[in-house]
Parts: C-alpha cells; sequence; structure tokens
C-alpha cells in the first residue's frame, strides 16, 4: 500500500496541566475493517456516524475519490473508508500497476492544460446549478403528507440523491486542492515562509466560505431599505414564532428571506450525518446570526493585496512570474474546497433527514419506537420496514444505537488499525510532472488531516496558526451541533471540529478553536475567510478547556493561553 500523506500523531502529553483536567476513558477495541494500514478520520466524523450514513457512504466515497485520480493521472486510485462501529477509516488505494504509465502521461496533460479548470466549469455550469435545482424540488415535497408508500418511497429518492451528491462532493475534490498544494510547495520553495502565512494570500477567494451568497446579498439589501423588518428583527419574540413572523412581511424583506431560507434552510449546520441538525431546527441560532449579519460587512481585499506583494518581493525575481500564475490558480479553485459540500451532500443529508424524521415522527405515533429521532439510527431498508408496519429493529435496539453513538467520540478508538502504514514513496524517483503532482496532492491532504504535535504547557496549548489575530473571549465547548444554541455573540468556539456548513453561525464568534484538523481543514478555511483568529488541531482542547474559561487566541502564533 502507497502512503502519500500521514496525517500527524498525537504525542501524550508529559505532566499534569493547569488547564482543565481530561477524563481518562478506555480505548475501544476495534478490529481493521480490511487488509493493510487504516487511519482514522476525526476531522470529518469525530463522531461515531448512523447506521444510515455506514450504507451510503463507503460506496459514494470510493467512487468520488477514484473518478477524481483517474482524471488527474495520479498514481494512487483514490481512497476507500470503512466503519468499525461507526468510526470512520480510511486507506489509500494504489493504482493499478497497469495504468500507470497512462497516468504518468495523464500527469503531464494536467499542467500542461491547468485541467482544474475544465472541472471548475463543469461544476460552474452544469453540476451546481443542477444539484440546487434537484434539491429545491426534493425541498417542495411535504413528507408529512405523503401515505406510506409514498414516504418509503421518498426516503428511497432521497437516500439515491444523497448517495450521489457524496460522489459528487469527493469527485471535485483534487479540484480544489492541486491548485493550493502546488502554490504551497512552489512558493514555500522559493521563500520558506510557513504554510499558514502563504495560505492567508487565498482569503477573500471562497465567498461561500464566509456564509455569502446572492440570497444573502439580496437579503441584506432588503432589510437595510425595511426599518420595519430590522425592528421586527430585533423584537424578544419566541425565535421559532419571529422566524416565522419575518417570513410572512410583505414586499421585498420577507421574498428575500424566504428565497435565503430556502438556501440555507434544510443545510445540515454543521457534520455530514443525518444525525445533525439543519438550520431551521435552531430558529433562536439562526436568527441571531442574521442580527449580526444584516448589521455590518467585512472585507479582506485591501489586507490580502498588500500580504501578496509582500510575499512576492521575497521570491526570485525569476520566479515572479510563476508566483503570480501560481496563486492565480489558487485563488481560482479555492472556493470549491466548500462548494462542493454545501451544494451538494451537505444539503442533500438534511434534506435525507427531514424525510427520516417525518418518518420517526409517524412510527413514533404507532408506538413502534420511542422517539422521532431514535429513527435516524436505523438504516434506510430498516426506516422503510417501520414505515410500511413489516418489521424493522426494536425501540430498545434503536435507543441502544443513539445512546452509544452521542456518548463516544473518535478520541475513544485507535487513531490506526492494521499494520504500520509504510514510508511515503521517493517522489523524486517519479516523472517531473507525475512527482509534481503527487507532492501536491500529499501537501494539500497532509495540511487537511494534518494537527499540531508541539507539547503542551501548564496554561498554553499549542496548535496550527490556521486565520491570523489574537483575542480574548469565553471559550464556548460544545460537542456537536446540537450545542450550538448555546453560542453567544463573541465566544471562542471549542470544539473537535467543523465541516464548511458550519459558516452559518461564524457571525457570532469571535474565533475558532479546535482538536482535529490542518491548515486547510474547513474550520481553518471558514476562520481565515471571515476573518476571525483560529488556531486547530490542538489535539486536546476540548478535554483541557472547560465551558466558561476565559482563553486567549493567537491566531499568529497558534496559541490558546487559559486566563482563568
Amino acid at each position: 500500500m502507497l502512503a502519500f500523506w500521514r496525517p500527524h500523531r498525537v504525542r501524550p502529553r508529559d505532566r499534569e496541566s493547569a488547564l482543565a483536567p481530561t477524563s481518562p476513558s478506555s480505548v475501544l477495541q476495534l478490529d481493521p475493517p480490511g487488509p493493510g494500514p487504516w487511519t482514522q478520520d476525526g476531522v470529518h466524523f469525530p463522531r461515531p456516524m448512523t447506521r444510515y450514513f455506514q450504507e451510503v457512504h463507503p460506496a459514494a466515497f470510493r467512487a468520488g475519490t477514484r473518478a477524481f485520480a483517474q482524471f488527474y493521472g495520479m498514481l494512487i486510485d483514490g481512497l476507500q473508508m470503512a466503519y468499525v462501529q461507526g468510526f470512520g477509516y480510511h486507506q489509500v488505494v494504489p493504482a493499478p500497476e497497469a495504468e500507470l504509465p497512462a497516468r504518468i502521461a495523464r500527469a503531464e496533460q494536467v499542467y500542461a492544460g491547468r485541467l482544474w479548470r475544465e472541472q471548475l466549469r463543469e461544476w460552474d455550469e452544469t453540476c451546481k446549478p443542477a444539484s440546487i435545482a434537484r434539491h429545491r424540488a426534493l425541498q417542495q415535497v411535504d413528507p408529512a403528507a405523503l401515505s406510506d408508500a409514498g414516504l418509503a418511497d421518498c426516503l428511497r429518492e432521497c437516500r439515491d440523491h444523497h448517495g450521489a451528491m457524496q460522489a459528487q462532493h469527493m469527485r471535485f475534490t483534487a479540484a480544489a486542492m492541486l491548485p493550493t498544494g502546488d502554490f504551497l510547495a512552489q512558493v514555500g520553495d522559493w521563500t520558506g515562509l510557513p504554510p499558514s502565512e502563504l495560505l492567508g494570500l487565498l482569503r477573500g477567494a471562497a465567498e461561500v466560505s464566509a456564509g455569502g451568497s446572492g440570497e444573502l446579498s439580496r437579503l441584506k439589501t432588503a432589510f437595510a431599505a425595511d426599518a420595519g423588518a430590522r425592528e421586527l428583527l430585533a423584537s424578544g419574540d419566541e425565535p421559532a414564532r419571529l422566524l416565522e413572523r419575518l417570513r410572512t412581511l410583505p414586499g421585498a424583506s420577507g421574498a428575500a428571506l424566504n428565497d435565503f431560507l430556502g438556501l440555507v434552510g434544510n443545510r445540515l449546520v454543521d457534520g455530514f450525518d443525518i444525525a445533525e441538525p439543519t438550520a431551521l431546527e435552531m430558529p433562536d441560532a439562526l436568527l441571531r446570526t442574521l442580527r449580526v449579519t444584516l448589521a455590518g460587512e467585512h472585507s479582506a481585499a485591501s489586507e490580502v493585496e498588500a500580504r501578496s506583494a509582500a510575499v512576492r518581493a521575497q521570491v526570485p525575481a525569476a520566479h515572479q512570474p510563476s508566483f503570480d500564475e501560481l496563486l492565480a490558480e489558487a485563488r481560482l479553485t479555492y472556493r470549491l474546497r466548500d462548494e462542493r459540500g454545501v451544494y451538494s451532500d451537505i444539503w442533500a443529508s438534511g434534506l435525507m433527514r427531514r424525510a427520516a424524521l417525518a418518518a420517526g415522527r409517524r412510527v413514533a405515533g404507532r408506538g413502534r419506537i420511542e422517539r422521532a429521532q431514535h429513527l435516524l439510527e436505523a438504516g434506510l431498508d430498516e426506516m422503510v420496514a417501520l414505515v410500511l408496519n413489516s418489521g424493522g429493529p426494536s425501540a430498545e435496539e434503536l435507543a441502544q444505537r443513539a445512546a452509544f453513538r452521542t456518548t463516544h467520540s473518535a478520541k475513544d478508538v485507535p487513531p490506526t488499525l492494521g499494520p504500520p502504514a509504510p514510508p511515503p514513496p521517493d517522489l523524486s524517483a517519479l516523472p517531473p510532472a507525475a512527482g509534481r503532482l503527487m507532492r501536491a496532492t500529499a501537501i494539500a491532504l497532509g495540511h487537511v488531516f494534518g494537527s499540531s504535535e508541539a507539547q503542551h504547557e501548564d496554561a498554553v496549548l499549542y496548535g496550527l496558526a490556521a486565520s491570523k489575530g489574537v483575542i480574548e473571549g469565553p471559550a464556548r465547548c460544545v460537542s456537536g451541533p446540537s450545542q450550538f444554541d448555546r453560542i453567544q455573540r463573541g465566544d471562542v468556539l471549542v470544539t473537535e471540529s467543523t465541516s464548511e456548513a458550519f459558516n452559518i453561525l461564524l457571525p457570532l464568534l469571535c474565533a475558532i478553536v479546535t482538536d482535529n484538523g490542518g491548515l486547510l481543514s474547513h474550520a481553518a478555511i471558514v476562520a481565515r475567510e471571515y476573518g476571525i483568529p483560529g488556531v486547530v488541531g490542538t489535539r486536546e482542547a476540548t478535554q483541557r478547556i472547560a465551558d466558561g474559561m476565559r482563553v486567549r487566541v493567537d491566531g499568529d502564533a497558534g496559541e490558546v493561553t487559559v486566563l482563568g
């Protein structure tokens, strides 16, 4: 098995800390899901996944990663994902030996033709609009109004759509990552600057990562011209009722809000699984975010332009034209990193959740399960059987699955399974284009999954400097999206990791700190795009910072200091 990137391994603490004590938990003993080494993906899946997700995701993930590996002539055949007791592990699949000559030839074409632009056009002109249209069509269906047979069909239709969107998400991975990885590799060689400094030059290139959209822009314009709408938004009415009152406003304000909620309302607020809530399920957090968002603007253009000029000045003159091209290509495709999820499976997952909850309410009403949410713990066929009264798991079994999933995290299982991964291959032995391609891939993926290995001090946690700035605030420690209603404006979010969908709550935060992930993790990207300090990959922040503690987040140095 070839290993083109290897996430950093967690180093144990060497001494006791003055920070909040960790709660030791026994590590679950897991068997490898297949031959070879497997690496846990705690960045994207920090908690056990539902039975449904475990059924749908592996095949879609495999298809999407294989597609991008073949398209770009990579010397891998993508990745595969497996779940062990709900915990996600992946491994690299080597390219078939017979295909290596053709793939090496294809790698030459990648840089000569800048093939990521071909995929970007496909995304903008075909995939993204088609996906949005399909999402909106499914949103027009009220699952609760369907017959049992119709609801079963709806569940299957949403599952099929979700699987297709998961594959699409992965298929566009390389288009988002290759130009960025190549930029980091080449400019890093020329200047010796750290990746955190170079990635700051991409800020402002991914509007979606800061929650931006045409619908949001129109909403801002409508509310700016409507004093009555602003007054109503600021009122203290009960959140769900207030949101409904705002949606029924006459004229441009009500229409704009409905358009905006039609875009974001059924998307997950964070994560990828149907166990996570959607924006419309969190009216209080949604309203607090809207109040902040509609009150101001932020821009990074002049700051980024100045930083880019300063970095360019450190590039040898002979390479400065190449620097300009590399930066332009990285900025061009950078938005795909988050767009491919926001407009693909994160929305589709929310629609599947909506249908499953409608089914759960029906099944719970018959006394077959304890709570409607417990149907989310069923596989697709189990959901259908329960809806059709033709069998399915017992209420007790589903409740037990929910209890396991909500009381365990990725920290409870080994970071790797199977034999040790072999050392990465010598890329210098490859033909130049193939070596360049695989180096860019390794660097980009390393910055998605890699965490800091620095030893923590008594009151200081060391992570990765994801987004510049220094700020102090109260730590808001949350274990998942179900607790996002606790976030108040000015909080420092301390969590295991976030997905790109989390951007809807960014306006409430003054900083982000995560356990897992590197400088290209979604938490790092959204922090940079919104311009708030971010420190990622601390490994232990959620265990060693208690909720409510006052902390200083230094996004320049990658440090989090507990002040008391």
